[in-house]
């Protein structure tokens, strides 16, 4: 990710930014088979506010959403996942970003954004704590030790 990228507008994505990571992936792309493509996005952040965010846009009173995402650890987790998937597969001539799209973004955004997803308890103006799962220890020996 450049630093010329500037933040996104009213949940938009410009053309000037699109041009921008356009550019970056060809520029990664035309780097040779020597050199190690580099990513358009420096960490997960960069790629939920600049890529993310401002392509899928969804009706928030239909949606599940938390401006403090970062604050869940299962939507990090699937952003991380989202975001090198899409460094990988923007490589990938022909069919690359339909894999991404088929593959990784639509069953993430099915969850992500759901009424039971990791934002469930929140809304765009209201973070609330995720609450992990009750679990209760299992009787001694009751798995074995696979390691």
């Amino acid at each position: 990710m450049t630093e010329d990228m500037p933040p996104a507008d009213d949940g938009v994505l410009a053309e000037e930014e699109e041009a921008i990571v356009d550019a970056a992936a060809e520029e990664a792309l035309s780097a040779g088979d020597d050199e190690k493509p580099q990513a358009v996005f420096r960490n997960v952040e960069e790629f939920v506010v600049y890529r993310f965010l401002p392509m899928y846009c969804r009706p928030l009173d239909r949606y599940r959403w938390c401006a403090q995402w970062w604050r869940h650890a299962e939507a990090v987790s699937r952003f991380h996942a989202l975001w090198h998937a899409w460094e990988v597969l923007r490589y990938e001539p022909g069919t690359g970003m339909a894999v991404w799209y088929r593959d990784h973004l639509e069953p993430h955004l099915e969850v992500l954004l759901s009424s039971t997803g990791p934002f469930n308890a929140c809304s765009p103006e209201h973070h609330q704590d995720p609450v992990p799962l009750p679990s209760e220890p299992a009787p001694e020996g009751w798995f074995e030790d696979e390691w």
